[in-house]
């Protein structure tokens, strides 16, 4: 895949250039795995938040996003530094990203309601700051490569330096959040000190990213956004009319319901229905491992089934193993695996979908002359936060009322409550996310196609 020529052109994915942008991955699993992973948990087991306080915190901090990251996503776009349009996000707002980590983390010497308040306002700015850092990541892609298969190429290194990211967090987070702790269950010293360390690596990884990605192409896409500055209404209106960028963020959205919201509730199910707090790691590397394999079979499965061919695929196979896992038992140990293992071989479509954004980028600047990657990308940003607001907000409320108790032996039918949310629900959201795809119709050629007539476009005006 590494330096293989891209048809139609002389460009390359260089290997320095696609492990460089990857290292823009790392750093954002770095800050959001534990946001997402065992945030809640944090807030059930360790500061005895209810489930109503948790619900409301994360809707209202994430509906914010709503906002925030397409407005960040235009901001960007607007950006002329000599470091060039996203890297400048990129080398100095992580700093502040740490910090807010670390503090939304920290068990605070108050109480009632300004335990709330305190939680609300960290969780808040963490989101807000990993939207500037992430928003500008992944809208980089859009001007370090020009071609579509190398933007594919390099979304693949990147989605595979996610799966290994996350494979070391899932076999090393909640260890060490015990060994710190010194403790057989997860306490507010072992969830400190682990978030601190994340927390460092994730700004080291931010700069070796936007050091050594260089904004090539800012100056060479046919696009009317560098000669009239749209307000930020008509430029949300203005993306609107991309349907493909459209059917994307549907895909995403609803795709991230059920994958981000599962694994932020899937510890829950570990630990009170498969009954082991030392089984999280196990079963979290299991997913893992199954995301990297995943990712390393997308040259081959887009090749032959194209992105959306692939995305369907994959699904399908997440739907089968979540239905199979909520209606047969789980004592053995080697089915569950099996079943884990399979299910997520669909955390890959997120490395998927990227490369299908950059496809739609494309088309929208060929049919209505709108190209603004940053605010595009930001829709795929504001997706995933958006359904973990959601998940956050409502699959805590619905654990909540299968009867679980924080820290306790859970019943039968909180136990089979746990197991519904975090299998049957996402199965659902996954097979409604499909639909969307079947009306997408971008594939490498026709992708190809637009990049040419672009091209040609750019050369009669510069003529």
């Amino acid at each position: 895949m590494v330096n293989e020529v891209s048809k139609g052109n002389k460009e390359k994915t260089g290997f320095k250039l696609a492990v460089s942008y990857s290292f823009g991955e790392v750093a954002s699993n770095l800050s959001w795995y534990m946001i997402n992973s065992y945030l809640t948990l944090f807030y059930t087991d360790v500061l005895g938040l209810a489930a109503t306080a948790i619900s409301g915190i994360m809707l209202f901090a994430r509906v914010f996003d709503t906002v925030f990251d397409p407005l960040m996503g235009m901001i960007a776009d607007r950006t002329n530094t000599r470091w060039g349009k996203f890297r400048p996000y990129i080398m100095f707002a992580p700093p502040f990203l740490a910090i807010f980590n670390v503090m939304t983390f920290t068990v605070f010497p108050v109480t009632g309601m300004t335990k709330i308040a305190l939680c609300f306002i960290t969780y808040f700015f963490t989101g807000i700051l990993y939207s500037v850092c992430n928003v500008s990541f992944s809208s980089l892609i859009n001007v370090i490569a020009k071609d579509s298969t190398v933007r594919m190429n390099i979304q693949t290194v990147r989605g595979t330096a996610s799966s290994i990211c996350s494979i070391v967090l899932a076999a090393v987070v909640m260890p060490s959040i015990l060994y710190f702790g010194h403790s057989n269950t997860a306490n507010a010293k072992g969830f400190l000190i682990t978030n601190i360390i994340l927390s460092v690596l994730l700004v080291i990884f931010f700069w070796l990213c936007a050091g050594n990605c260089k904004e090539k192409y800012v100056n060479e896409f046919h696009s009317t956004t560098n000669s009239e500055k749209k307000g930020f209404i008509k430029s949300i209106k203005s993306l609107v009319k991309n349907d493909q960028l459209t059917l994307v963020i549907l895909c995403v959205f609803l795709g991230a319901i059920a994958i981000t919201g599962r694994m932020s509730l899937l510890a829950y199910y570990i630990i009170y229905v498969v009954g082991s707090y030392q089984a999280i790691a196990l079963i979290f590397t299991t997913v893992t491992v199954a995301q990297l394999v995943g990712n390393m079979t997308i040259p081959i499965g887009t090749k032959y089934l194209g992105k959306k061919g692939y995305m369907i695929a994959i699904n399908v196979l997440a739907i089968i193993a979540f239905v199979i896992l909520y209606f047969f038992p789980i004592n053995n140990v080697t089915f569950l695996l099996v079943m884990f293992f399979l299910s997520g071989i669909a955390n890959c479509a997120a490395t998927i979908c990227f490369g299908m954004i950059s496809d739609a980028i494309e088309y929208g600047d060929w049919k209505n002359s709108v190209r603004e990657e940053g605010l595009a990308t930001s829709f795929l940003s504001l997706s995933v936060k958006l359904a973990t607001a959601i998940c956050g907000s409502v699959g805590i409320l619905l654990i909540a009322a299968s009867g679980y108790v924080p820290n306790a032996q859970q019943t039968v039918s909180a136990k089979n409550g746990i197991s519904f949310v975090v299998n049957i629900i996402p199965a659902i959201c996954i097979f409604v996310s499909l639909i969307p795809l079947f009306f997408y119709k971008l594939n490498d050629k026709r992708v190809a196609e637009i990049r040419t007539e672009l091209d040609e476009r750019k050369a009669k005006e510069t003529n």
